[in-house]
């Protein structure tokens, strides 16, 4: 069974995003900030980490960064779902590695797309 990791610091949010995920078939690991979100991912190594931005001790944005750096965790792929909607923003996080970024509130079909395209790629 594949596994997701869900990074948010809002309990709502990891559940309505766990609540898909689980349609898809994943097990799901939860963090809830930065810092033992990117912890859990280096211990946990999952298939998948969705991830927000706005979140204390560390952000998404750096969060994102430190795994895409780190050898173990470099091939996870990173979807951010962030209140964070300007262009920029969107832009300052696909450069940090993310393979996808949608805004907060989120299309459920909208993410299954991401997650089965993320999924799909080699």
């Amino acid at each position: 069974m594949p596994r997701v990791l869900i990074i948010d610091d809002s309990a709502v949010e990891r559940a309505i995003i766990a609540k898909v995920m689980g349609t898809l078939g994943y097990s799901i690991i939860e963090a809830n900030d930065g810092e033992e979100g990117e912890q859990k991912a280096k211990d946990e190594k999952p298939d998948l980490i969705v991830l927000d931005v706005v979140m204390p001790k560390k952000d998404g944005f750096q969060v994102c960064r430190n795994l895409k750096k780190t050898p173990e965790t470099e091939k996870i792929p990173i979807i951010m779902i962030t209140s964070k909607n300007q262009d920029s923003d969107k832009f300052w996080g696909l450069r940090q590695g993310a393979i996808a970024y949608l805004i907060k509130p989120f299309n459920d079909q909208d993410l299954v797309d991401t997650v089965n395209k993320a999924m799909s790629m080699p």
